[in-house]
């Protein structure tokens, strides 16, 4: 693939995450293969609404055909987030700002959730730091928000936590 091709195609996946109710689906693919219907019902948002979020993820290569089944004379598409896919990237400042704003929005709305008392951290810093201890701190921060996103579960299952986790890690322009 070229390298304009490539740079489209990030873009493309970055933009198509950049909206709240696909990252709420998301989530949700993270734990569990779920069709649009069982999506629409766990969302709380129309069975055509949450179809047509779930072709502009599939088309953006946000999710992948788990399986498929029959139902009542036609085929229930089951979905799933692939935690070993190759992550969205914004080789554009406007791209990644758009993603950024949604993931803001995401996190204010999680947060009005939030239990109270509960375990939990939330950090927001602009350091200076050595590049070899940047490059650990966000090779452990993969490394977390990996070993999460395999142990997550279907919604609801007995036993399990409902949790945000919420990072952006990125390089600034020295200049700025």
């Amino acid at each position: 693939m070229s390298s304009g091709v490539a740079d489209r195609a990030e873009v493309s996946s970055l933009r198509a995450m950049a909206h709240p109710l696909r990252l709420r689906m998301l989530s949700l693919l993270t734990g569990a293969a779920m069709s649009a219907a069982e999506l629409a019902r766990e969302l709380d948002v129309s069975h055509a609404n949450a179809s047509y979020h779930l072709r502009q993820m599939h088309a953006a290569g946000l999710v992948v055909l788990a399986e498929e089944e029959s139902v009542r004379g036609g085929k229930a598409k089951r979905y799933r987030y692939d935690v070993d896919a190759p992550g969205a990237t914004a080789s554009d400042p406007r791209s990644a700002a758009v993603y950024y704003q949604a993931l803001a929005a995401e996190l204010v709305r999680r947060s009005t959730r939030r239990e109270l008392g509960k375990k939990g951290a939330a950090s927001d810093a602009e350091l200076w730091v050595r590049e070899d201890d940047w490059a650990a701190a966000v090779a452990q921060v993969v490394d977390a928000i990996t070993g999460l996103h395999r142990a997550a579960r279907p919604p609801r299952e007995e036993g399990v936590l409902h949790v945000s986790v919420t990072t952006a890690l990125f390089e600034m322009d020295p200049g700025s």
